[in-house]
């Protein structure tokens, strides 16, 4: 916190510490565009660090929200989390959903942190009332310094890691992993193949794929083990390949819906069919593994009560709020047979 702990830090207390005029500090303020990114950012930070009551003089929404939130996607693996992909859509209008009932505005922000600075960036010199990160990317470690380091209100969809000190929301994925694989044993399925990425929600659902495999008695084959990052196509020449190579799998649990989509569209591509030769399990329950043919099985992640928590704990920021993590169902379709 700042010197000026009642809120009585002015305009001109602002332009003091940044060394700059008045309406400089108030154009920067209004984000108007003849003022630099690099200035806004100083000031925005300065005004937040000193308790500048930015609801009293700056203009209110168009519909006179009583909030805001912004969106933040981390970089992984050299670039942002894909805001196409379909799940990220489904959660990001659930958080809408949530924000609209408090009376809150949204946006989806440009930036995409790649280091520690880029996070700090995200929760101090934006003007939302907090922050929202769908993943953690490969920044937990950053985050845990964030939350330690900074008045910035944020919370984290992805997983829930060793020694976390900051809020995050999200399924419990090792359970999701093992669940998934647990059904394809009961139906006979051996030689089940594993398709996900590194991040560590996949990370995570790997770990109980594993567990799945061991209790089941099957013999853990790391041929079957595929790295595959969030898309459709990469998911399918993957998979394209171990069948090309002659590798035998009966079974397939698959991080997400998109992936498991693009190995069914491989394994049909070979002249197998789903699921007479290979049962296959997703994990998201977005809305196209409802329509895909044939019907996905998954693991639901409710992304409405998703969305409700990760607003109500921005808005409502407490920073002894705990991880908080959702259940999981398998819901059974076509994909894998009776």
């Amino acid at each position: 916190m700042g010197t000026n702990s009642n809120n009585n830090t002015t305009l001109q207390d602002l332009a003091k510490l940044a060394g700059v005029s008045v309406s400089t500090v108030s154009r920067a303020l209004n984000d108007e565009p003849v003022i630099s990114a690099k200035t806004k950012q100083r000031i925005w930070a300065l005004a937040r660090e000193h308790d500048y009551p930015f609801r009293h003089y700056m203009p209110a929404a168009p519909i006179g929200a009583e909030g805001s939130i912004a969106i933040v996607t981390p970089h992984m693996r050299g670039r942002p989390v894909p805001l196409t992909h379909p799940f990220f859509l489904e959660l990001i209008a659930q958080i809408g959903e949530a924000a609209r009932a408090r009376s809150c505005d949204f946006m989806v922000s440009h930036t995409s942190p790649e280091n520690y600075d880029d996070l700090v960036h995200a929760v101090t010199t934006s003007r939302a009332s907090g922050v929202i990160f769908l993943g953690q990317g490969m920044l937990h470690d950053q985050l845990n310094q964030l939350a330690t380091s900074t008045n910035g209100h944020f919370v984290v969809w992805g997983a829930h890691m060793p020694g976390q000190k900051y809020c995050s929301v999200g399924s419990d994925n090792m359970l999701g992993g093992r669940r998934a694989t647990l059904h394809l044993a009961r139906m006979g399925r051996r030689n089940i193949m594993f398709l996900g990425g590194s991040d560590p929600e996949a990370l995570q659902r790997r770990r109980g794929y594993m567990e799945g495999v061991r209790e089941s008695g099957i013999e853990a084959d790391p041929k079957l083990v595929v790295a595959v990052e969030f898309e459709l196509e990469a998911a399918e020449a993957a998979v394209a390949r171990l069948i090309h190579r002659g590798v035998v799998f009966d079974g397939v649990v698959a991080t997400s819906d998109l992936i498991a989509l693009g190995a069914i569209r491989a394994i049909k591509r070979a002249g197998r069919s789903v699921p007479g030769d290979v049962s296959v399990v997703g994990y998201d329950d977005m809305l196209l593994s409802r329509l895909s043919t044939p019907t996905l099985s998954t693991i639901r992640q409710d992304t409405a009560e998703a969305g409700r928590l990760l607003v109500s704990r921005v808005l409502d920021f407490s920073p002894d709020h705990l991880p908080v993590h959702l259940p999981t169902d398998l819901i059974v379709r076509e994909s894998c047979g009776g």
